[in-house]
């Protein structure tokens, strides 16, 4: 007989608006035990330094987080111009400084080099792995780590304000895989000086909203509501949310049953490549694939709910 797992069978998303100085894995164990959750997992790291959204998938969720990882980003970061530290933002050491600072529409004119499928190198103190270790291991110890640099995709950089000689303000809409803090660096560089992250917000994360998003506190209070935790589970969102731009297809009690079984299905004409929400009774009951050789649907994951 298999041990009963702790917690809570719930399911859903929480659209996490991460403080300053809370790591993401922290803010995932903090989530997860506010909701007596037995399985938690997020949508792309936020580093402690940055705030804002962090998707946190509970239960069943957890299996449509890959979804979210490769999702759309919105950033706000405000960029430091004079020096250039080992970390790449704030917390690291000065390794160098110049009295260079650019002109509004010099930065201006430069953000265009940095839109578009471009080449980036990460920063040192990233969670990459090199020779089977972690960057920011390998570099806290001392030790020089050459990142090989990584096509990413930056789909528009647009300058909000220039607050005085030292500081701009961006707003970056990205794609998956790109560092704000090398986005700042090279940017410094590339305008004859140094930069460095000195503040960073995340504002989305595919359809998780700065608009819609709670705080630790608010949520806290909200499980100390009533002993049975439904104010919180209230602000719980469905499953789905993750999966809002793949086609769904609602099942048969038949089919349904067979997709339980793990097995493949007949496609409708109209499902001809590409991931699909198969649903049930209006429940999500599995998110499958097409097997193009076989020309069928085949189950990829099954939600138990």
């Amino acid at each position: 007989m298999g041990r009963r797992k702790k917690g809570r069978a719930i399911s859903g998303w929480v659209n996490l608006d991460k403080p300053l100085e809370l790591g993401s894995t922290p803010a995932v164990s903090q989530i997860r035990r506010l909701f007596d959750a037995q399985k938690a997992g997020h949508a792309g790291t936020l580093d402690p330094l940055a705030t804002g959204i962090l998707p946190i998938a509970l239960g069943e969720a957890t299996k449509t987080v890959s979804f979210m990882q490769d999702a759309a980003k919105t950033y706000e970061v405000l960029v430091v111009f004079g020096a250039a530290t080992a970390t790449d933002d704030r917390e690291g050491a000065v390794i160098a400084s110049s009295e260079a600072r650019p002109e509004t529409g010099d930065i201006e004119a430069a953000l265009a080099q940095f839109t578009g499928d471009i080449l980036q190198t990460p920063p040192q103190f990233s969670a990459l792995k090199k020779d089977g270790k972690r960057a920011y291991d390998l570099a806290r110890a001392g030790q020089s780590v050459a990142l090989k640099p990584r096509p990413v995709r930056i789909d528009t950089i647009s300058l909000l304000a220039r607050p005085d000689k030292d500081h701009v303000r961006l707003q970056i809409e990205c794609g998956k895989g790109v560092y704000i803090r090398s986005l700042a660096r090279d940017l410094g560089t590339f305008l004859g000086g140094f930069a460095h992250v000195g503040a960073l917000r995340r504002t989305r994360v595919g359809p998780f909203l700065e608009k819609t998003a709670l705080g630790l506190e608010k949520l806290t209070a909200l499980g100390h509501i009533g002993p049975d935790l439904a104010a919180l589970d209230a602000c719980l969102l469905p499953l789905e949310t993750a999966l809002d731009d793949i086609p769904a297809l609602a099942l048969d009690d038949d089919t349904a049953s067979r997709i339980k079984q793990g097995q493949a299905i007949s496609p409708p004409d109209s499902i001809i490549a590409g991931h699909v929400l198969l649903t049930h009774h209006g429940q999500a009951l599995a998110i499958a694939a097409m097997d193009d050789e076989a020309g069928l649907l085949k189950p990829r994951r099954v939600f138990n709910l």
